[in-house]
C-alpha cells in the first residue's frame, strides 16, 4: 500500500551536463595555486547548490568528496578537520540563509558520509568516528527528516531543500536504524498536535516498518515503541494485522459476521482517536458498512453522543460525503469528519446545504491541475479537496502553511474554520470552483485574479488540499491589501487584519515597533494594554471570545531573532499547575519551538487542546509585537506590578529587541565595567 505525498518535483534538467560543469569547477579549483583558490569557489559553490537540488545530486558529490577536499574546497575555514567539528552546530549551518554556509556544511557531511561508508581513507578521522558523528547529525536534525518547515526553513527559501535533501540522504546511506528510537518519539510529538498533512509522519512509520523487516538491519533493542504507529496504518484490526491489501481485505469482509464487523469498526476508532492516522483499511470498511450495516457508521468513527446525534441527523449528508471524498487514499478525511460530528457545528443553518454543494462542486482546470500535481490522478481532485473540506472542519487548528512565507492564510483559513465555517466554505467554493476569490477591502472590491501578487512568490504543493487550492488566492488579496495601505503612517496590518480575517477581529490595535526605525516603541504602555485585554486579573476575568489574529517575533533556540510571524491568540486561562498561560495557533507545521532564553513553546501536558501552542502569560508577551483587541471594551492601562513587566522587558531586550533599543535607551544604560 502507498502514501501519497505533495511536494514540489526539482526543475527538469540535463544532470549530465551539470555534472561535467561540476567536475569542470572541481578541477579548476585543483589547479590553481592558494592564492587564487577563493576566486575559483563561487562558481563551485553555485554549481554544487544546482546538483544538490538534483534527486542524484548528493550522492554525486558524496563520489567526489575526496576530491574535492584535495582540492581545498574547506582551506582555511572551520572545517578543514573534521576532528574539531561539533554535531550540534550543524543545525545552524544548515539553517543559514548564507548560501556558501549551507554549501561547505552540506559537502562535509557528505564527505564524512563516504568515510563512514569505507569509499574516502581520511587521514584524521576514521569511518568509525564518522558513522558516530553523522548518527549525531541525524538525530539533531530531525526536523529536516521529516520535511517540517519552520520560519528558519522559509527564510532560507529553495537553500532549505538543500539542507533537507543533505541529511535526508545521509539518513537514507547511514540507516534509520541509529536513530529510530529519536524519530518514534518525534514521530509521536508531532502526532499530539493532530496536524491536517500528515504525509511526512506516514513517510517515517513507512521508514520504520521497513528497517524492522529488513533481515540485514539489526536494530538491537531499539524501535519498541513502533508497533502502534505501525499498526495504525498498516494493521489497526484482527482482520488486516498482516497487511494483507486491500482487496484481500475486501474479501475478507463479504464474509465477516455481524460480530466481527463490530470488533473491526471499534479497533479501527480506537486506533484513529489513538494516533490521530486513519488507514486505509479503515475508508474500506466504512465504503462496506455504508451498503450493508450503517448503523456501524457510529462505532468506525467512534463518536460520543453528540457526533452520533449529529450523524443520525444529517445521515444523509454524511453517507453523501464519505461516497463523494472516502477512499483509501483519501481516507485521513474519515478523521477530519468524526471531528467535525464531534463539534456539533452541522447545527448551523449554512453547514449542511454548503457541504451539499462541496460534495457535487465542479472543480475549475486550475484548481484540478494544482490538486492532480500535488496528489497524483487517483481519486478524482474533488473526492480530495473534500477530504481537505473535512480534515480543516474537525481540525481547524492543524492548518499548517508548509514551507510557504503565507502565514496570515493559513491563519485565516484556520480561524474560519475555527469560527466561521460556512464562509470557509464559500471561500472555497469561489476558489476551486471560479478560479476567484473577490474580498473587500473597506468597500472597495479586490481580486485574487487582478492583484499584481502575493507575499510568496510561488506557493509550494507541500499543503492540505484546501490550502492548495484556497491559499494562492487569499496570498494574492493580502497582499493587494498591503499595497492599499502603502500611503498610511503606520503598521499596514492595523486595517488589512481586521478587513481580511473578518468583523470578528478586533479593530483596536497595538504595536510596540516604530515602523520607520524598526526600534522599539512605547514598550511599557503596549504591555500594559496587553495585559488590560487579555490577561483575566486585569480584565475582569472576561474569558476570550472570538480568536484573535496577533504577530510575534520568531528567535530561534539562541534568541536571536529570524522574522515576524502570524498567529492567532485562543485563550488565556489557568494550566493544571495553576500558571496563567497564552493558548495559541501557530501555522508554522509543527508548534513546538525553542525561541531561547528559556522559551520554549509547550504543546502538550500544560493543559493545550489538540492544536494549540502554550506560554505562561510572561514568556508570551516578550515575544509579541502585534495585538488587536474590541476598542469599544476598557482599554485602561492594566496596574501590573514594576517586578512582573521589568522581567518581561528584560526578556525582549535580552531576545528580539537587543538591536532594536532606540538610542536615548542605549544612552541611558550604565556604562558596563572593565
Amino acid at each position: 500500500m502507498s502514501n501519497s505525498d505533495a511536494g514540489n518535483p526539482a526543475p527538469v534538467v540535463n544532470f549530465d551536463k551539470l555534472v561535467q560543469r561540476l567536475d569542470d569547477a572541481i578541477a579548476a579549483l585543483d589547479e590553481s595555486r592558494a592564492f587564487a583558490k577563493p576566486g575559483k569557489l563561487p562558481r563551485l559553490f553555485d554549481t554544487v547548490r544546482r546538483v544538490l537540488l538534483q534527486p542524484e545530486g548528493c550522492l554525486a558529490l558524496q563520489e567526489r568528496s575526496e576530491w574535492l577536499e584535495r582540492s581545498g574546497v574547506f582551506l582555511g575555514t572551520d572545517w578543514a578537520d573534521p576532528a574539531i567539528l561539533l554535531p550540534s552546530l550543524t543545525t545552524y549551518s544548515l539553517q543559514s540563509p548564507h548560501a556558501d554556509t549551507v554549501i561547505i556544511e552540506a559537502l562535509s557531511e557528505l564527505r564524512l558520509l563516504a568515510v563512514a561508508r569505507g569509499d574516502y581513507q581520511h587521514e584524521s578521522f576514521s569511518a568509525e568516528q564518522a558513522h558516530h558523528y553523522l548518527t549525531q547529525v541525524l538525530a539533531i536534525n530531525l526536523n529536516l527528516l521529516f520535511g517540517e518547515s519552520g520560519e528558519a526553513e522559509r527564510e532560507q527559501g529553495k537553500l532549505a531543500l538543500v539542507s533537507r535533501a543533505v541529511v535526508q540522504h545521509i539518513a537514507t546511506q547511514i540507516g534509520y536504524e541509529h536513530v529510530i528510537d529519536q524519530l518514534i518519539e518525534e514521530i509521536w510529538r508531532i502526532l499530539q498536535q493532530r496536524p491536517i498533512q500528515v504525509s511526512s509522519v506516514r513517510q517515517m512509520i513507512t521508514q520504520i516498518a521497513l528497517c524492522r523487516i529488513d533481515p540485514d538491519v539489526d536494530l538491537g533493542g531499539a524501535g519498541q515503541g513502533a508497533e502502534r504507529l505501525i499498526s495504525s496504518l498498516y494493521g489497526p484490526t484482527q482482520a488486516c494485522r498482516e497487511d494483507p491489501g486491500i482487496s484481500v481485505y475486501q474479501e475478507r469482509l463479504q464474509s465477516m459476521d455481524a460480530v466481527a464487523l463490530q470488533s473491526e469498526a471499534t479497533g479501527f476508532a480506537r486506533s484513529m482517536h489513538d494516533t490521530g492516522l486513519v488507514s486505509p483499511y479503515h475508508a474500506t470498511f466504512v465504503r462496506h458498512i455504508l451498503e450493508r450495516q450503517d448503523a456501524l457508521l457510529t462505532e468506525a468513527l467512534g463518536l460520543s453522543s453528540t457526533g452520533r446525534d449529529c450523524l443520525l441527523c444529517y445521515k444523509d449528508l454524511v453517507h453523501e460525503l464519505i461516497n463523494e471524498g472516502v477512499y483509501p487514499e483519501t481516507a485521513q478525511g474519515l478523521y477530519g469528519l468524526a471531528l467535525m460530528l464531534e463539534r456539533g457545528i452541522l447545527y448551523q443553518p449554512p453547514l449542511a446545504p454548503a457541504l451539499w454543494r462541496q460534495a457535487k462542486l465542479s472543480i475549475c482546470t486550475q484548481a484540478r491541475e494544482r490538486i492532480q500535481l500535488a496528489y497524483g490522478y487517483q481519486p478524482q481532485p474533488k473526492a480530495w479537496l473534500l477530504q481537505g473540506v473535512l480534515n480543516m472542519l474537525g481540525q481547524p487548528l492543524g492548518v499548517g502553511q508548509g514551507n510557504n512565507p503565507t502565514c496570515q492564510s493559513a491563519r485565516a483559513l484556520s480561524m474560519w474554520a475555527y469560527n466561521d465555517p460556512d464562509y470557509l466554505l464559500q471561500m472555497v467554493a469561489w476558489a476551486a470552483r471560479d478560479n476567484e476569490i473577490i474580498m473587500h477591502f473597506e468597500g472597495v472590491p479586490v481580486s485574487s485574479s487582478s492583484s499584481q501578487g502575493g507575499v510568496a512568490s510561488e506557493v509550494t504543493l507541500d499543503l492540505d488540499p484546501v490550502s492548495l487550492v484556497v491559499v494562492p488566492h487569499l496570498d494574492r488579496i493580502y497582499a493587494e491589501m498591503g499595497r492599499l495601505c502603502m500611503d498610511r503612517q503606520g503598521d499596514p496590518h492595523q486595517w488589512v487584519n481586521p478587513e481580511f480575517h473578518g468583523w470578528s477581529a478586533g479593530r483596536g490595535f497595538r504595536i510596540n515597533v516604530d515602523v520607520a526605525t524598526g526600534d522599539l516603541e512605547e514598550l511599557e504602555t503596549f504591555l500594559r494594554h496587553f495585559y488590560a485585554s487579555y490577561h483575566p486579573y486585569y480584565n475582569g476575568n472576561q474569558p476570550l471570545i472570538h480568536p484573535q489574529p496577533a504577530g510575534v517575533a520568531i528567535t530561534d533556540s539562541a534568541a536571536r531573532f529570524i522574522g515576524w510571524h502570524a498567529i492567532t491568540i485562543l485563550r488565556v486561562t489557568l494550566d493544571p499547575e495553576d500558571v496563567m498561560r497564552v493558548y495559541f495557533f501557530n501555522p508554522n507545521n509543527d508548534s513546538g519551538q525553542n525561541w531561547g532564553d528559556d522559551v520554549v513553546v509547550s504543546t502538550s501536558r500544560k493543559g493545550e487542546r489538540f492544536g494549540e501552542a502554550s506560554l505562561p502569560f510572561e514568556q508570551f508577551a516578550s515575544r509579541l509585537y502585534i495585538f488587536h483587541f474590541d476598542p469599544l471594551e476598557r482599554g485602561e492601562p492594566a496596574d501590573v506590578g514594576e517586578e512582573e513587566l521589568a522581567r518581561v522587558i528584560s526578556r525582549i531586550h535580552r531576545s528580539w529587541g537587543r538591536d532594536r533599543l532606540p538610542a536615548e535607551a542605549l544612552q541611558a544604560e550604565p556604562p558596563q565595567e572593565g
